[in-house]
């Protein structure tokens, strides 16, 4: 019977003995609460490798020492720039920290395009188009002739060496500018804006953007002690005791360090949990073998996962009549933002020139939250393994902190927030975690590292002077 002629009971009991075929393919993507914590067992361990001295140059999670030493207490203040360079445009942003209202003001911002021959050409004309756009900003927001701290998130892999000082690894996006790799590339921007010889900046601070993430909710809650971020990519920050970062001298305090967890099974410890699909989006992606997290949970795989589930469900004919098409057989075809906004299913499968039926509608609805569910409990695992060490690194019984989060899943998805916080509730029960969204990480967040370096600059000059007043009574005696 054509389903136009069946009540709704009756499509309601087709979907469901469907689904019951469909489960069979949907088995491996859902991870029990046993699975989950072998998954952070697992992390924890990486993390530790990734900390070592002697253990970090082969660890899969690189866990690097950003050289922020504190999180916003509060008393911040000033102007700042902000300079977030990561892609085809760059942002230029003045920021101003207010320390009464306790608030970080995005005052105004310009976006620059990097035009496609500069990505190709050297790195002098790429840092002389920045320093010309930083220093059109300045006259524009009448900043001319003051001398701004500026927080610089450049987001290509570095090795950074102080929170000054970065060196460029490799260039990625499209980007390939001669003489810049192996370089520091604060002092290459620094050496741009004094071949101009208009304007000069103040102290400089490089910042990852999940670090971002977390100083920009920092400044609003002083107990954020964790930026994660889950969109195109993920990865996570958080703060970490210096007598457990061997590869950084200093036992006293803490350091926040960029996990990048995306990287956690590139050494194969997830292969148990990696589905079929998994590795055919790992084996067909630009880089084979890496980030193995990312490809499992973040927003620019969940949607191939999905089509090639879809593909497979049409080929053995629990959908679209076993039938597919071109679009739906085409790599990419399906995004990740029709996986988190399926109320518009039938328009998004017809785009696809798929034959569709209610039933086949509720199927596609299952497979999209299945898939979006497990990455909410990965997300979830990683994240506990987190809190459950800081717990443990305090000794305390009960840990009470705040995760700033950004990203479009994060952020998008409509059922993926509230997963991810009742999994990791489950797994990390001794720790009361608040989530925050981040507003600008990249942007206000740049302004907050500057600001926390200025002030702990600050604070240290105050100390050795009065230790210094010390020494000298103590002469005079």
């Amino acid at each position: 019977m054509p389903l136009a002629f069946m009540s709704q009971k009756s499509i309601l009991s087709m979907i469901f003995f469907v689904c019951l075929q469909v489960q069979q393919y949907l088995e491996p993507f859902q991870l029990s609460e046993a699975n989950l914590r072998d998954v952070s067992a697992r992390l924890s361990k990486d993390l530790d490798l990734g900390l070592g001295k002697n253990t970090h140059h082969r660890a899969a999670v690189k866990m690097l020492p950003t050289f922020v030493r504190a999180t916003p207490d509060g008393t911040e203040k000033g102007d700042f720039l902000a300079l977030d360079l990561g892609g085809t445009n760059f942002r230029v942003l003045h920021v101003r920290v207010v320390e009464e209202e306790q608030k970080v003001l995005k005052m105004d911002s310009q976006i620059c395009a990097i035009p496609k021959e500069m990505m190709l050409g050297t790195g002098e004309q790429l840092f002389d188009h920045i320093a010309a756009c930083l220093g059109d900003f300045l006259i524009s927001q009448n900043l001319k002739g003051q001398t701004l701290p500026l927080g610089f998130t450049f987001s290509f892999p570095c090795e950074q060496k102080e929170i000054d000082k970065s060196i460029l690894i490799r260039w990625t996006k499209g980007f390939n500018c001669s003489g810049v790799e192996g370089k520091d590339v604060v002092k290459l921007l620094k050496e741009a804006i004094r071949r101009r010889g208009d304007y000069d900046i103040g102290s400089v601070a490089m910042v990852n953007d999940t670090v971002g993430t977390m100083m920009s909710c920092g400044y609003k809650d002083q107990s954020c002690e964790i930026g994660m971020i889950i969109g195109t990519g993920t990865n996570a920050c958080y703060m970490e005791e210096m007598r457990n970062v061997r590869r950084v001298e200093g036992e006293d305090g803490r350091m926040c360090i960029n996990t990048e967890w995306g990287g956690f099974g590139d050494d194969g410890s997830l292969k148990d949990i990696q589905t079929e699909f998994d590795v055919v989006v790992d084996k067909t992606s630009i880089n084979p073998g890496v980030h193995i997290f990312e490809k499992m949970i973040s927003g620019m795989y969940l949607g191939e996962i999905v089509r090639l589930l879809l593909v497979r469900l049409a080929e053995n004919k629990l959908l679209f009549k076993g039938q597919t098409s071109e679009a739906l057989r085409t790599p990419g075809t399906f995004e990740t933002k029709q996986v988190s906004g399926l109320e518009n299913t039938q328009i998004i499968l017809t785009k696809l020139g798929l034959k569709w039926n209610s039933v086949d509608c509720g199927v596609v609805r299952l497979v999209c939250d299945t898939i979006s569910s497990r990455s909410a409990d990965l997300c979830a695992a990683a994240l506990a393994t987190i809190t459950n060490r800081i717990r443990t690194n305090r000794k305390l019984a009960r840990l009470k902190t705040t995760v700033g989060v950004d990203g479009t899943v994060y952020r998008k998805h409509p059922k993926f927030s509230e997963k991810l916080r009742a999994t990791v509730r489950r797994l990390a029960p001794e720790c009361d975690i608040t989530f925050l969204v981040s507003e600008d990480g990249s942007g206000k967040g740049a302004a907050m590292v500057t600001a926390v370096a200025l002030r702990l600059a600050h604070q240290s000059r105050l100390l050795e002077d009065s230790d210094g007043e010390v020494r000298e009574e103590e002469k005079d005696k």
